[in-house]
């Protein structure tokens, strides 16, 4: 916080109590048009090089499968259990 406030001061002064002003403002504006494009370019190149997601329709049937093969486990499991019951009595 100490070092923001120092910084505005520093920044207030050269701008209006130098003739450094000009540089300043000049760089001032250099500095934040690269960083709006630097982000806009970065946000695009992100865009451009990520894969795109799988369509719902293959992600529906992978978990269909997974589906069928839980209720396959379960039923197995089930009639693994009538199995030992029955032989217990």
């Amino acid at each position: 916080m100490i070092v923001s406030i120092v910084v505005i001061i520093v920044y207030g002064w050269l701008v209006f109590f130098t003739s450094w002003w000009v540089l300043i403002l000049q760089l001032t504006g250099f500095i934040a048009i690269l960083g709006v494009f630097g982000i806009l370019g970065w946000i695009g190149y992100t865009l451009a090089t990520t894969p795109p997601p799988k369509p719902i329709e293959e992600i529906e049937k992978e978990l269909e499968e997974e589906l069928r093969k839980l209720e396959e486990e379960e039923k197995k499991a089930e009639g693994s259990e009538e199995k030992e019951g029955s032989e217990e009595q």
